[in-house]
C-alpha cells in the first residue's frame, strides 16, 4: 500500500480505486490505509469517501515493504466486500476477540467496528442509550451480531401484519372463558430492562411503530390505552435496536423511524470468515465476484454468508455438483442466467438450477 501511494505521491486515492489497483478485498485495503494513517505514514484527506495520499513518511514505509508494486491495470480487480470499504477499520487492539456463543448454540465471530469488536461497540452504545439501526441484505449477520451482543434480547419479527397489540399487548381468552391482558414484548422489555430487537422494522406500518417512539425518547414511557390507560416506564437497561433490509419488497425507512436511530451501520457478508469456516473456496470466490458485480449494478443478487453456509451443508450431504446447482437455483429469476454463467465459468462445466431428473 505504501508503495502505491509513494509511486503516485501527488494524487489522492479512495479505497475503491486502490482495490482496483492492488487486487485485494476492500476490507484489507481499508485496514492497510488506516494502519498507515495511525502510524503517521500516510494522510487521510477525505471522509466521504475516505481518500488517502502519501506523506514524507510514506517513502520510508514503502522502502520497508517487500511486495512488488503492481503495474497499472495489470492485476484484475478483486471482488469487493459488501460492507463499504470506506468504513473498514483496523483490527481491535489486544488481539483477535474470541467467538461468542449465540442462544442457538452457534458461534458469532466479532468484526471490526469503529476500532472495536462490533459486539463491544454495540454494548457501549447501549450503555449510552444511543439507538442503532443495522441495515443490509438478508443473511449478512445482522441478527447474529445483535444476539451475540445482548444475551437478554427480546425479538419482534416485523412484517406488514404487525399490530400495536403485537408490540404492547392485548386481551387473550383464558382457560375459564374470561379475558386477561397479556403484555407484549415492548412492555416486557421496558419492565425488565432488556434489549428489544425490531427485526425487519421497516416492514412494520409507521402507525404501529409510532406506539414505540415515546419509549425511545426522553420520556421513556408509553401509555397502554387498552389496559386501563396504564403508564409503563422503562427500567434501566431498556434498549431498542432495529434491523432493516433495504432490498426487501415493502421495506420503507421513514424519516420518523430513521431519526430515532442515531447510529446506522451497514452490514455486509464477511467473505473472509466464509473462507475461514472452510466453505468451498470456489463458492466463496463466486460470491465475491457476484458481490462486486452487484455493487457495479451488473447483477441484483449475490450470495451472502447465510447462503454460503447452506452451500457447504448441501455439498457435505449431496455433493458439490448439487450445491452449485442449488446456488444457481436460489438466485432471483432475473439474475439466474447471469449467475449460471458465472458459476459455469468458475467450475469449468455447465451448471443449471437444481431440478428433478428422469424417473429411476
Amino acid at each position: 500500500m505504501a508503495q502505491v501511494l509513494t509511486a503516485n505521491a501527488a494524487a489522492s486515492f479512495s479505497v475503491t480505486e486502490l482495490v482496483r489497483m492492488l487486487g485485494h478485498s476492500g476490507g484489507a485495503v481499508g485496514n492497510a490505509c488506516e494502519t498507515l494513517v495511525c502510524r503517521n505514514e500516510a494522510e487521510r484527506v477525505g471522509t466521504n469517501p475516505r481518500m488517502y495520499r502519501a506523506t514524507s513518511a510514506t517513502v520510508t514505509a514503502a522502502q520497508r515493504a517487500t511486495a512488488p508494486l503492481p503495474g497499472p491495470r495489470q492485476t484484475p480487480p478483486a471482488p469487493l466486500s459488501t460492507t463499504p470499504s470506506e468504513s473498514a477499520a483496523p483490527p481491535p487492539p489486544g488481539g483477535k476477540p474470541s467467538p461468542i456463543t449465540r442462544p442457538n448454540g452457534q458461534q458469532y465471530h466479532p468484526r471490526a467496528l469503529a476500532y472495536l469488536p462490533d459486539v463491544e461497540a454495540l454494548r457501549k452504545l447501549r450503555e449510552a442509550q444511543v439507538a442503532v439501526l443495522l441495515y443490509g441484505p438478508p443473511g449478512t449477520g445482522k441478527t447474529s451480531l445483535i444476539e451475540a451482543a445482548f444475551p437478554d434480547l427480546i425479538t419482534i419479527a416485523g412484517d406488514g401484519d404487525t399490530t400495536v397489540g403485537d408490540l404492547i399487548g392485548e386481551y387473550t381468552q383464558d382457560a375459564n372463558g374470561g379475558y386477561e391482558f397479556i403484555y407484549g414484548p415492548l412492555v416486557t422489555a421496558m419492565q425488565e430492562g432488556r434489549a428489544l430487537l425490531l427485526d425487519d422494522a421497516t416492514l412494520i406500518s409507521p402507525k404501529v411503530l409510532a406506539a414505540l417512539y415515546p419509549a425511545m425518547d426522553g420520556r421513556r414511557q408509553i401509555q397502554v390505552k387498552a389496559h386501563k390507560g396504564e403508564t409503563v416506564t422503562a427500567a434501566d437497561g431498556f434498549y431498542v435496536i432495529a434491523g432493516h433490509n433495504p432490498g426487501v419488497h415493502g421495506a420503507v425507512l421513514t424519516e420518523a423511524l430513521a431519526s430515532r436511530f442515531s447510529v446506522q451501520i451497514q452490514v455486509g457478508s464477511d467473505y473472509d470468515l466464509a473462507a475461514a469456516l472452510k466453505i468451498n473456496r470456489t463458492a466463496v470466490r463466486i460470491a465475491r465476484h457476484l458481490a462486486t458485480s452487484q455493487q457495479a449494478g451488473d447483477v441484483g443478487w449475490a450470495p451472502q454468508l447465510r447462503e454460503l453456509i447452506a452451500f457447504q451443508k448441501i455439498a457435505d450431504v449431496l455433493g458439490t455438483e448439487a450445491a452449485f446447482a442449488n446456488l444457481v437455483g436460489i438466485a432471483p429469476l432475473e439474475d439466474r442466467d447471469t449467475v449460471a454463467e458465472i458459476v459455469t465459468k468458475a467450475i469449468g462445466r455447465p451448471v443449471t438450477a437444481l431440478a428433478l431428473g428422469r424417473q429411476l
